[in-house]
This record gives C-alpha cells, sequence and structure tokens, in this order.
C-alpha cells in the first residue's frame, strides 16, 4: 500500500462540490454532544477547503445503529456546534436516506464557500454492506471530488469510505486524504515502514489475541519489543512462571513461545516485566481502593492477580525509551482506569514525554489513558482511530487509505 497520496494540498478546489467523510462518531448524553475533539480536528481540512472557495457537502456515521435510524444517533448535534466552530450556517439534511431529495435540493442550492452535512451514512443499512453500490453511486452524484479525512473509519470498506471513490474517480474526480489522515498516515504508516531507530515499540492491553498479528509484525520492525498489561501473564505463563490469578489466554501460550523464540532469532530485544503489582481480586467497581502488594514476576502467589507492572519494571521499560528515536505505544500497562494501578501506565507516559523520541500513542485505550493523565500535549502524535491503528501497527491495507489517489 502506497503511503504518498494525494491530499487536500494537490488539487483547487475553487468552486467545485467536495464530499468530505468526517469522522463525527462523537459522545452524546441526551443529545448534547460531551467530548468535541473529532469536530475539532476536523475543521482545519473544512477550513482550507472553504477558504479555496469550495462548496463542501460534509458526510459520517454516528453510533452502531443497529436497530434502524433513530433521532438519538441523528447528526443534527453535529450541525449545531459545526456553525458555531465555522463561524457559518451548516446546512442539516436530516433526511433518513442520507442521499435523497432533500440531499440533491440542498447541494443544487449551495455556493461557493456553503456547508452542508448529510444525515448519519449508517442510517443506510447499504453503508456497511457488500453491497453498497447504489449508496457509493448516490454519494459520488452529490459530488465533484472527494476527500477522507475520517482514520478512524478507514480500515472499513464502506459506501462512503471506499464504494464512492471509485465512482467519483471514474468521472475524472479527485480522490484525495485530509489533513487528520495525512497525519496518520505521516505517523503511524512512516512509523512502522521507515522508522528512525532504535525503533521501540510498547504493547499492553488485556488480551494477547488482540494483538496477535501486531506483534508479529512489529517484531519484524522494531529494535525493542516491550510488553505489559493483561497479555504478558501469558507471556509469564509461557516462560513457566506461575502467574495466579491472573488473566491468560491458555490458547495462546504456544504462540507466546514462537514469539520469544523469533525475537532471539531475530536479534531483538523482548522486554516483560520483572516486578507486578498484585491484587486478591479484581476492584469492583473498576474505580475502588484496593489493596496491593509487589512480587517479583517469576515469585506471583497462586492466589493473586496480577493487575499493573512493579516499580522494578516501571524502572526498566523507561530506560529502555530514553535511548530511542520513535516509539510506538498502543496499550496500558496495567487497570489504568483505578488510581491504585496506574501507575506502570503513568511511568510509561511519563518516560514517553521526556524523551526526544518521536513518540506516537497508536488510539484506543492508550490513547485515553494518555488523555486522562495529563500528558497528551507531550506526545508526538496520539491516533484517532482504535481498530484502524491496530490494522496499521500490523502491516494490514487500510480500505479508505488505498482508495485515495497516489501521488
Amino acid at each position: 500500500m502506497s503511503l504518498n497520496k494525494k491530499s487536500v494540498d494537490d488539487f483547487n478546489a475553487a468552486g467545485k462540490r467536495v464530499l468530505v467523510r468526517c469522522d463525527f462518531n462523537v459522545p452524546l448524553k441526551n443529545g448534547v454532544i460531551t467530548d468535541e475533539t473529532r469536530i475539532v480536528a476536523a475543521l482545519p481540512t473544512i477550513n482550507k477547503l472553504l477558504n479555496d472557495g469550495a462548496k463542501v457537502i460534509l458526510c459520517s456515521h454516528l453510533g452502531k445503529v443497529k436497530n434502524g435510524p433513530n433521532e438519538g444517533e441523528s447528526l443534527a448535534p453535529v450541525a449545531e456546534r459545526l456553525s458555531e466552530k465555522l463561524g457559518k450556517k451548516v446546512t442539516f439534511v436530516a433526511d433518513y436516506n442520507v442521499t435523497g431529495a432533500d440531499a440533491t435540493a440542498a447541494v443544487a442550492a449551495m455556493k461557493a464557500g456553503d456547508v452542508v452535512l448529510l444525515q448519519n451514512t449508517r442510517f443506510r443499512g447499504s453503508e456497511e454492506t457488500k453491497n453498497g453500490e447504489a449508496f457509493s453511486k448516490e454519494l459520488a452524484d452529490l459530488c465533484d471530488d472527494y476527500v477522507c479525512d475520517a482514520f478512524g473509519s478507514s480500515h472499513r470498506a464502506h459506501a462512503s469510505v471506499a464504494g464512492v471513490t471509485d465512482v467519483v474517480r471514474a468521472k475524472g474526480g479527485n480522490c484525495a486524504v485530509g489533513y487528520l489522515m495525512q497525519k496518520e498516515i505521516n505517523f503511524l504508516g512512516n512509523a512502522v515502514e521507515n522508522p528512525v531507530r532504535p525503533f521501540v515499540a510498547i504493547l499492553g492491553g488485556a488480551k494477547v489475541a488482540d494483538k496477535l498479528n501486531v506483534i508479529n509484525n512489529l517484531l519484524e520492525k522494531c529494535d525493542t519489543l516491550i510488553i505489559g498489561g493483561g497479555m504478558a501473564y501469558t507471556f509469564l505463563k509461557a516462560k513457566g512462571y506461575e502467574i495466579g490469578t491472573s488473566l491468560c489466554d491458555n490458547e495462546k501460550i504456544d504462540y507466546c513461545k514462537e514469539m520469544m523464540d523469533k525475537a532471539e532469532a531475530l536479534g531483538k530485544k523482548l522486554l516483560l516485566p520483572v516486578d507486578t503489582v498484585v491484587t486478591a481480586s479484581f476492584p469492583d467497581p473498576i474505580d475502588a481502593p484496593i489493596e496491593t502488594e509487589v512480587f517479583d514476576s517469576d515469585k506471583l502467589p497462586a492466589d493473586k492477580m496480577g493487575m499493573d507492572i512493579g516499580p522494578k519494571t516501571q524502572a526498566l521499560y523507561a530506560e529502555a525509551v530514553k535511548t530511542a528515536k520513535t516509539v510506538v505505544w498502543n496499550g496500558p500497562m496495567g487497570v489504568f482506569e483505578n488510581p491504585t494501578l496506574a501507575k506502570g501506565t503513568i511511568a510509561v507516559a511519563a518516560a514517553l514525554a521526556e524523551t526526544d523520541a518521536t513518540t506516537i500513542i497508536g488510539g484506543g485505550d492508550s490513547a485515553a489513558a494518555v488523555n486522562q493523565l495529563g500528558f497528551a500535549d507531550k506526545m508526538s502524535h496520539i491516533s484517532t482511530g482504535g481498530g484502524a491503528s491496530l490494522e496499521f501497527l500490523e502491516g494490514k491495507e487500510l480500505p479508505g487509505v488505498a482508495a485515495a489517489d497516489d501521488l
């Protein structure tokens, strides 16, 4: 997959109808947006096109939409917030059909510098299916050019992400990426494919199964692979250690052995926790006060549960990061939602904040942790995609990236 893609800076949008696929999948509570980060992230691309004199048509999904269209997942609140942010009216097409007569009329009435927001793309069931050709064509009929700026959806071959590009390209239009997508490609893509070395990858989170291909791919790319979080205990069990009642993926023990052998064969460092913070049971609720003890990782009690990396491991991992030039981190080191069990994650975040390396946080829980713990402004890049980031780190081709024109 080529990472050298046409961007909004590479074509003239003046007077053109430009369809922009955004990620407006914002959290809503009683119809009110509780976090506008994704709206703010879309503004540079939208403003660039408006300044060029384009007619800007925006589309996005919101929520899972399991039971059909409903007002609770309408993009109406997004249109309102966007109007405030852009300082101009955003015309919202409330039609559940998304691309019906109302949308066609709204687009036909547009002048240069106008903005239209279509209804939630997932209100059309064909958005997510392989039978999305009709929806793809209807979206393409509304525009001259297409821009994808929704990295968080780029691992889905949906009508509004990939399908529409074939139709736009066939009629001579541009298919480009927005500034947000470009940034993700520059940081995540190049970190894995062309890293400045030493390259350190840090993987955490609960299950080995979630990151099988990531571990395998990154072992071939990085110089040091650090393992933390719940997935570390399967590796420790693969070494023959007692792990007590800690989380373990018994079906993946042989895989962990293979990965440790692979690291040795490739001459790569694979670091595992040398000490562990344990508790009697999982905290309930998750942020409840809890008593902890620390044991060396090869001496865990049979009746205790590993919950976080210990102080010696924190120092070991921080030392490994110090000499790095590129660091990619995906997944917390422990149950970071609990203040007592967040120390390992905080230590890793602090080590990344102090290094001169390019530091890339690969979305999901690690992004949430860095934001919650106050380290966000110290990182080079925090990915906006959870599943998309993981698939990028796996080395997979992302449909939303592949669908854009190569330069």
